[in-house]
């Protein structure tokens, strides 16, 4: 270990140490490459876990689903060039949902940069590509400029919207010597609290109101308790979004879940004459996946985010504080200390029985695959990819805690999310099951991280629903009376495919043998289960 006090540490060397010490990093997510390799000189006796994924685009997803199950930033370790593009997808998925994510990459010599001369992995600004796809990319240019450089990254994470921050660090920099490493103490930027007259007001709006309205969405779900005593002491429905899933805890009685684009819960939110949207950019992926526009607020909009610019955007508001989710909430909270009786569970009972979802006939199949999942599984982080069983599970599934359930399905909406996302997270909470919840069709886009699983002994439960293709663009071209083309594709042996990587593997068409899988699935290791949908359907047809 070194002292940073002493005057021969290197660029790279500083990194670590600042990452491990200062940051509190324990994981590194990266593929080791001709011009990172003296990023990597110490990292072996440093402390930092370095798991090596087989795609760039893994690595992103690895530390998207980390920091979603942790809250702390997932870090990247990535080469120059191809190494950058591969990873644009994950920090695109990233930025749309605002996940913290910290990539460092290396980057060609400081004196050929932008010249063009055809050096190895050069693109003619890496900055540049990165720029639209993070909240900043910063080149460095002098090895003493790393810790304000990372300070500016983790204020970002800590203080205002997160999302994914690049840094670019030139191949002459790794061994530079630093000449004068100060002990470089942790800034830790205090997120913006709520003006106390604007809470003073919402609150007397709120209270005056006689068909509230709560939204919630991803930005409070380090706040549950706060918005749990918000949303009972205003005795008002709340719509829990998809990032905010298992926020006031499973099947509270206040909890419309993430139902929004669903009749029932379009009337509700048309005849509220309060809505207080907290955290949530009030995106179409939440409020209007059927994307007709049918997501109307007629009443008040109270608007609450850390980030002003999104409080103008997607709905009017009548009122807009810009401040920390969570410190909002708080100081909300305060205001109704005693339960406001206005019928809210009532309201919010009313609107799920008119959806119907478990008798609904589109989502005959699922419900009992979720209900077997929650009876094996009550505690498991589900992990989804851009899928059928994700798109049901999003109304569906009811989880006990926040930082359970996150998936590609919203915002940037990638395929080959699933699989990566959930070793990340299972590597974050060994202490939780984790579920991926993949399709034939989109696990293909990272079927390769398998090997990375198996070699990290992950005890990961792969969900594979078998629809033979992209089961959902099918279904999008037969509405809209278009050919089907380049949607029936085939699909591998999974089973075989699987025992080349060594991953244990199974096929189930019913409730019971998914149980049996499940039950008896191996704690050193991941297993795949393979759900072929139409014997699914099947055999729930005949219970």
């Amino acid at each position: 270990m070194h002292d940073t006090d002493r005057h021969d540490m290197t660029c790279a060397e500083l990194l670590i140490h600042l990452l491990r010490d200062t940051y509190q990093a324990d994981t590194v997510f990266g593929i080791p490459g001709v011009h990172t390799v003296e990023l990597y000189r110490g990292l072996h006796d440093s402390g930092l876990r370095h798991i090596t994924p087989r795609h760039e685009q893994g690595a992103g997803f690895m530390a998207d689903g980390y920091a979603r199950a942790t809250g702390k930033p997932g870090v990247c370790f990535i080469i120059t060039g191809p190494g950058m593009t591969n990873i644009a997808t994950a920090m695109g998925q990233a930025l749309a949902d605002s996940v913290p994510m910290l990539v460092i990459s290396s980057v060609n010599r400081r004196d050929t940069l932008g010249r063009g001369q055809g050096r190895l992995h050069e693109l003619p600004s890496q900055q540049q590509l990165l720029a639209g796809i993070s909240r900043f990319s910063h080149t460095l240019l002098d090895p003493e400029g790393l810790p304000e450089a990372l300070a500016r990254a983790f204020a970002v994470f800590e203080s205002r919207r997160p999302g994914p921050v690049h840094i670019e660090i030139p191949i002459d920099l790794f061994a530079a010597p630093v000449t004068s490493p100060a002990r470089w103490q942790r800034l830790r930027p205090t997120p913006p609290a709520p003006d106390a007259a604007a809470i003073e007001e919402a609150a007397a709006w709120l209270r005056t109101a006689e068909r509230p309205l709560v939204l919630l969405g991803g930005g409070c779900v380090d706040a549950p308790d706060a918005a749990r005593r918000l949303v009972e002491g205003l005795d008002a429905p709340a719509v829990t979004t998809i990032n905010a899933k298992g926020l006031l805890g499973r099947d509270h009685p206040l909890d419309l879940g993430a139902n929004a684009s669903l009749p029932a819960v379009r009337r509700l939110a048309y005849e509220a004459d309060v809505i207080l949207a907290v955290g949530t950019e009030l995106g179409e992926t939440d409020y209007d996946v059927v994307f007709d526009g049918g997501f109307v607020l007629s009443g008040r909009l109270i608007r609450i985010d850390i980030d002003p610019e999104q409080l103008a955007r997607n709905q009017h508001a009548a009122m807009a504080i810009c401040a920390d989710a969570g410190l909002a909430l708080e100081a909300l909270a305060r205001h109704f200390p005693e339960r406001l009786a206005r019928r809210g569970a009532e309201r919010t009972h009313a609107a799920l029985d008119a959806l119907g979802l478990t008798k609904d006939p589109a989502f005959a199949d699922y419900v009992p695959l979720f209900a077997t999942l929650a009876e094996v599984l009550p505690e498991a982080i589900l992990v989804g990819d851009s899928c059928a069983t994700t798109y049901a599970a999003n109304h569906l599934v009811a989880q006990p805690a926040p930082r359970r359930f996150f998936n590609a399905s919203t915002g940037y909406g990638t395929l080959g999310y699933g699989l990566p996302a959930a070793m990340g997270a299972q590597l974050a909470r060994p202490d939780l099951p984790v579920v991926a919840l993949v399709g034939d069709g989109g696990i293909m886009f990272t079927l390769p991280e398998l090997a990375c699983a198996v070699e990290e002994r992950l005890p990961l439960v792969i969900l594979l629903w078998h629809n033979q293709g992209y089961e959902e663009i099918r279904r999008f071209m037969d509405d809209a009376g278009v050919e089907r083309l380049g949607v029936d594709i085939r699909a591998p042996d999974f089973q075989t495919l699987a025992a080349g990587f060594g991953c244990a593997a199974t096929r189930v068409n019913d409730c019971d043998g998914l149980i049996r899988a499940l039950t008896h699935r191996p704690t050193d290791g991941p297993m795949l289960i393979e759900i072929d949908a139409a014997a699914w359907a099947d055999a729930i047809g005949h219970d």
